[in-house]
């Protein structure tokens, strides 16, 4: 069953191969399979594609949206991929990235030097 789900990816990526969205999401299914191989059952429904599973998640995202923007996380994105698949499980992530990043902090600004004077005037020279 594994070794078919891994082919439906792959197939389905091969077919999509100009759609970059495609080759990411089957990406991440085909490295989830090789650590959940229980899931291939999932993977395999034949009613259950790839890029259904980005209309899913388009989906999700309208429901986000601010103005004509909406945005996912990498984990709520592959998330709705592992539930729209029926697949129970946790997102692995490498980086927390829902935590916040601190502010740049501002950086003093130099203290201008004095400019050096060559020129002197006196104003009893002007008056004259």
């Amino acid at each position: 069953m594994l070794h078919d789900a891994i082919k439906k990816i792959q197939s389905e990526m091969q077919k999509n191969s100009n759609h970059p969205y495609v080759q990411v999401i089957g990406t991440f299914l085909h490295q989830y399979l090789e650590t959940n191989p229980a899931a291939a059952e999932r993977i395999m429904a034949a009613d259950k594609t790839i890029i259904k599973s980005l209309d899913a998640m388009r989906k999700e995202a309208e429901k986000k949206k601010v103005g004509s923007c909406a945005v996912l996380t990498d984990a709520e994105g592959f998330g709705i991929v592992l539930s729209y698949f029926g697949i129970d499980g946790v997102v692995p992530t490498a980086t927390p990235i829902s935590q916040p990043v601190p502010a740049p902090q501002p950086q003093p600004m130099p203290k201008a030097k004095p400019a050096a004077v060559d020129f002197d005037v006196n104003l009893d020279d002007l008056l004259r």
